[in-house]
């Protein structure tokens, strides 16, 4: 009596990039099987001079039969090579046979042939984006453009900001694979550009390099001793990695007010400059924590909407003015 050995292979990795022990049970085997002439396997393993048998089309009970029938039969290992989705039917089809009869079954195997990476899953979202791009896919997709997706990118980033507030895990993971599929479908439409296409690939690359470029303590020989020390020199690698001449150039003037004045003045006291801002008047005597300056926050927003401020363009002024104050600051300084 034979054996049957089911060879599941990840359709992520390229065909007949396979493991030892599945090219052993291969070139060894009795028979090899699969599905359909367009199989991936197919090819590499008549170029590996392996045989390879189609099997005519029929419902997984018959197909799980006849591969135990000819398994016990051959008097050597008969392979069936799975489809990319493991054919799970073919796969529960054959264990409740040899569960019912275990006397006369030949013994069954299911042999990994290749595994997926850690982010593999990656590449099945950049290759559902392409096919919603390309003709014949989705009509919206296909009209988007890269300021289109913009106010969607900010509403999943806020999204994502809100899982990660209320500690909602469930939601965390979703938003996070709304915001990938943003960078994905950006860099898919980079693609089509007529001058200056990129993709992905050149967009996972660039990340990497800056990554371990501005990482030499980690990458490299340089030595840090505190996170405020990391600070300071990722700022210096920054600037001269793009030419600035500014502590407050490359901020996003675009991003929320608050968040803007808190950047400019980071920025400012990592640099060394002497540029305080005064300290907000008649504050009580307590001790300042979270919910301190978020009272005080909201009790200046609803200060301001009485008087017919605009509160986000106030600040958004205040801290554009700021930073035209470090610049001429900085040339007065000769920095």
């Amino acid at each position: 009596m034979g054996d049957l050995v089911l060879l599941s292979t990840t359709h992520r990795v390229a065909p007949g990039l396979l493991s030892w022990p599945a090219w052993q049970a291969l070139t060894r085997a009795a028979s090899v099987h699969v599905a359909a002439r367009g199989h991936a396997l197919v090819a590499p393993l008549t170029d590996a001079g392996v045989g390879v048998e189609v099997a005519p089309t029929e419902p997984s009970q018959v197909r799980a039969a006849r591969l135990l029938a000819t398994a016990r039969d051959a008097g050597g290992t008969v392979v069936w090579c799975l489809a990319d989705d493991g054919e799970p039917a073919l796969v529960r089809a054959v264990a409740e046979l040899v569960t019912a009869d275990p006397s006369t079954a030949p013994e069954v195997e299911l042999l990994p042939g290749s595994y997926d990476l850690p982010g593999a899953r990656f590449l099945d979202l950049v290759a559902v984006l392409d096919r919603l791009r390309s003709p014949g896919g989705c009509p919206w997709d296909a009209e988007q453009t890269h300021a289109s997706l913009v106010a969607h990118l900010l509403e999943e980033a806020y999204e994502l900001v809100e899982a990660i507030e209320t500690g909602d895990r469930a939601a965390l993971r979703e938003e996070l694979g709304d915001v990938l599929m943003q960078v994905v479908f950006h860099a898919r439409l980079a693609e089509e550009h007529g001058d200056d296409p990129f993709g992905i690939d050149d967009v996972a690359g660039d990340i990497v390099d800056k990554l371990v470029r501005r990482h030499p303590h980690v990458f490299g020989d340089e030595q840090v001793s505190s996170v405020d020390e990391l600070h300071v020199r990722w700022d210096a690698l920054k600037t001269a990695e793009k030419s600035r001449t500014s502590a407050v150039d490359g901020v996003p003037l675009a991003q929320p007010a608050l968040a803007l004045a808190g950047k400019l003045l980071g920025r400012t006291e990592r640099a060394g400059l002497d540029l305080p801002v005064a300290d907000p008047v008649a504050l009580p005597a307590v001790d300042v924590d979270e919910v301190v300056v978020g009272e005080l926050l909201l009790s200046v927003v609803a200060w301001a909407r009485r008087h017919d401020v605009d509160p986000e363009q106030a600040l958004r002024r205040a801290a554009r003015t700021y930073a035209d104050r470090v610049r001429a600051h900085e040339r007065t300084d000769g920095r």
